[in-house]
């Protein structure tokens, strides 16, 4: 049986090139000849590897969250306490998501507007990576609030959210291009939002 031929590309390089466009312009406003372009590969050749527009999409978003999303997340497990790990987080975001040579600025997955009457897997897809983002707050301040960090009172849900929100205007606002320094007063604020005990001082 003849062998097929190899493909003449670097597919994670594609991959790469691929996901920087959507970030960059969405779902919707890529095209066919957008994605051929940046990837260097003809549409046979994509459609190969990758099979459908939405295909490449779901993996982009899926590689988005191995590199550019864990620099991110990793930091909610740093920190000498879970108040310090949530600064980290943010800190990192006011960072990582501004317009760079290497970022399009802003989230991908927190910026991308997608019609929620799609027939297409990218929606739920969206939808279960930012649930996995907020539960993974909740589950730090769950550590918190059990290491005596939080007080008794605290609404770890409505924290988890407001948390996850300040993630979200980050991202909308280092796309606008707020400076380093703009962003890093809006981590700031947030932090005041802590929960503490009555005399307690914040900690790092």
């Amino acid at each position: 049986m003849a062998k097929g031929r190899p493909r003449e590309f670097d597919r994670d390089q594609a991959l790469q090139s691929a996901m920087l466009v959507f970030w960059r312009k969405g779902f919707f406003a890529t095209s066919m000849t957008d994605l051929c372009d940046a990837m260097g590969i003809a549409s046979p050749s994509l459609y190969a590897a990758f099979g459908s527009k939405e295909d490449l999409y779901v993996e982009s978003v899926e590689h988005y969250s191995r590199t550019f999303g864990s620099l991110l997340w990793d930091c909610l497990d740093s920190g000498p306490t879970v108040r310090g790990s949530v600064k980290n987080m943010l800190l990192q975001a006011a960072k990582g998501l501004r317009k760079s040579a290497k970022c399009p600025g802003g989230c991908m997955v927190n910026l991308a507007t997608l019609d929620e009457d799609m027939q297409s897997p990218i929606p739920t897809l969206l939808k279960k990576t930012r649930r996995g983002q907020l539960e993974r707050i909740r589950a730090r301040l769950e550590v918190a609030a059990a290491q005596g960090e939080l007080p008794d009172s605290a609404n770890l849900n409505h924290l988890a959210r407001f948390y996850m929100g300040m993630i979200q205007s980050i991202a909308i606002q280092a796309r606008d291009g707020a400076t380093l320094a703009e962003l890093e007063g809006v981590v700031e604020v947030a932090m005041t939002a802590w929960p503490t005990n009555a005399g307690t001082r914040l900690r790092q």
